[in-house]
């Protein structure tokens, strides 16, 4: 009795599985790339069917575009009106986009479409000014010029706090100077391919929205 019991105190424990534990704690919090650590990556891809499976739990899928280097994880699709599947919380929320934010996510997805389109460098990077300026063609014209430039200015910063641009350490040569961002590939698995089918009609009505000050939202997965 005494030799099972010692046994038992010694027999070894299954040690827990760090990379997948790291991997989902990871894709929790936010956008995962491949740049950022090529070993996570790695471990992501070897371990992808659990994630798939563990997140599923939670009414989340994995997004993950080898290609590309990037994966998250959204909300399952909700059932639909007649599924007598039960409606389960969202874990990740929604939140409502501005005119202004919707409009310069419409255009810096144009804008990777025409740079995928040319080929070459897979990263997009546009300067402050270059940014400013595609947005400032579609606002209606005002008074003060500062002002609207500031307004440009906060719509940048909102896009950037989405991970939807990453802004560049100031370097020497090409990118001294003013600052610059590089445009996050992320953005094409949240603007499709129909949705930018539609681009000239959505460009119509931001541009008509913003000329009449409407203040409408879109929604979207955080």
């Amino acid at each position: 009795m005494e030799e099972d019991f010692a046994n038992a105190m010694t027999a070894p424990v299954a040690a827990p599985e760090p990379d997948l534990s790291s991997l989902l704690i990871g894709l929790l919090k936010g956008v995962q790339y491949r740049e950022q650590d090529e070993r996570q990556w790695a471990a992501l891809l070897n371990l992808q069917a659990r994630v798939r499976h563990y997140v599923a739990v939670l009414n989340l899928e994995l997004v993950l575009d080898e290609a590309e280097g990037y994966a998250f994880l959204k909300s399952r699709p909700e059932p639909a009106e007649d599924d007598p599947t039960p409606r389960l919380p969202r874990l990740i929320a929604r939140r409502p986009l501005s005119f202004s934010v919707s409009l310069l996510l419409a255009l810096l997805r144009k804008k990777l479409a025409e740079f995928d389109a040319v080929g070459g460098d897979t990263r997009l990077v546009l300067s402050r000014d270059e940014i400013v300026e595609l947005v400032r063609v579609f606002l209606p014209d005002g008074p003060n010029e500062a002002k609207l430039i500031d307004q440009i200015e906060s719509t940048i910063n909102k896009v950037v706090d989405l991970g939807f641009l990453h802004k560049l350490k100031p370097a020497s040569g090409g990118l001294a100077g003013q600052a610059h961002f590089e445009v996050r590939r992320i953005l094409k698995a949240f603007v499709d391919a129909q949705w930018l089918a539609e681009f000239d009609a959505r460009l119509a009505a931001y541009q008509s929205a913003l000329s009449g000050g409407a203040s409408g939202k879109e929604t979207r997965d955080e």
